[in-house]
């Protein structure tokens, strides 16, 4: 509140209460013009309306006079808050716009909630120190999404929530000065943040003599083909190969000489004697980050590299299960995210889907 408003509440008469440093009046509707409403008012239309008209926090203006008579308000409380305070609202949204990176926009303080939503689909970054350093704050609240999640344009990543009223500033300034630690130590990127997802061009190599052959059709392509599309990229070719080692081999040389961004190779993944894909990858000069995930679906799986081109051995169940640890790599993998040892042992962890 202005030092003027200020004068205002001071120099208007009406009942005083106090509420720690916060100081309630009640005041005549036409003299609380530029000071802050202290509750809720409701407006009641029988048969037609029952709901808030203005909510605790609103800064009255001349036009609102007339509404407030309308529902029976010559009188209304106002607040005048303490040096140290924050109404719920104010507070909300300074901490949400401490902690908010690129790719986000806020939505308006609402009964000391603001929301951080996504401006584009793209991958949710969420620092859980940081979440959990600010609600050990106390009478403030950061929920978020999982780092890693999948956001579209539009959807949440965090909200922040002020528990009382009004707030000590200082446990805002807690906040915002966690933020700006974090800043300062991962080169002025924020604790929350979206980072969008790359067009990669991919090269998808099906494997298997059963498809090769024309005996069986081939199910893998058109269900690669829609998840990586679902994410902005593109299978750029598909090819073909036997359960034959050098093949494979050759075959994935033959994507790596066409400059894909990404190379995939599904069947073959499991233990069979048949089954030749895991050492054709390896053949192929691939470093191999991890031949397998403890993961479910999809624990099968193959995560390495050749040179900076991730590759990937792909289960069967990429076929027909909805989420696989396909789908939870591919997402992180689009959003130029390098995969290590580490993200594959930290997938079982919650990744029994079944």
């Amino acid at each position: 509140m202005s030092n003027e408003n200020n004068e205002a509440f001071e120099a208007i008469e009406g009942a005083v209460h106090r509420v720690g440093g916060t100081v309630l009046r009640e005041v005549k509707a036409k003299d609380a013009i530029g000071l802050r409403l202290a509750h809720d008012l409701t407006q009641i239309l029988p048969g037609q309306f029952k709901g808030r008209l203005f909510q605790k926090g609103h800064i009255v203006t001349e036009a609102d006079i007339p509404l407030l008579l309308d529902i029976g308000k010559e009188h209304i409380y106002v607040m005048q808050l303490g040096e140290n305070e924050l109404h719920e609202d104010d507070a909300a949204e300074r901490m949400a716009k401490a902690l908010a990176g690129s790719g986000l926009k806020l939505t308006e303080p609402h009964e000391g909630k603001v929301n951080l939503k996504s401006e584009l689909l793209g991958l949710a970054h969420v620092d859980e120190a940081v979440v959990r350093a600010i609600n050990d704050i106390g009478e403030v609240a950061l929920a978020t999404v999982k780092t890693n999640a999948v956001l579209q344009a539009g959807k949440s990543i965090a909200a922040t929530r002020v528990i009382p009223l009004i707030v000590d500033k200082k446990k805002v300034e807690a906040v915002e000065k966690l933020a700006n630690e974090y800043r300062t130590a991962n080169g002025g990127l924020s604790p929350l943040r979206v980072e969008p997802f790359r067009k990669l061009r991919i090269g998808l190599l099906t494997t298997g003599g059963e498809v090769f052959s024309g005996r069986i059709e081939d199910k893998f392509g058109p269900a690669v083909r829609s998840k990586v599309e679902a994410f902005g990229s593109e299978i750029a070719e598909q090819r073909f190969a036997p359960d034959d080692r050098q093949t494979i081999v050759n075959e994935i040389h033959y994507l790596l000489e066409r400059q894909y961004d990404m190379i995939l190779v599904t069947g073959g993944m499991s233990v069979d004697p048949d089954d030749r894909t895991p050492g054709a990858i390896k053949a192929s000069g691939a470093t191999i980050v991890s031949y397998g995930t403890p993961m479910l679906p999809g624990s099968m799986l193959l995560m390495g590299y050749i040179g900076e081109v991730p590759i990937m051995g792909l289960p069967g169940c990429v076929m027909h299960d909805p989420y696989t640890s396909f789908d939870a790599l591919l997402p992180r993998i689009l959003a130029g995210q390098p995969i290590v040892k580490d993200d594959i042992v930290g997938m079982g962890y919650g990744g029994l889907l079944t």
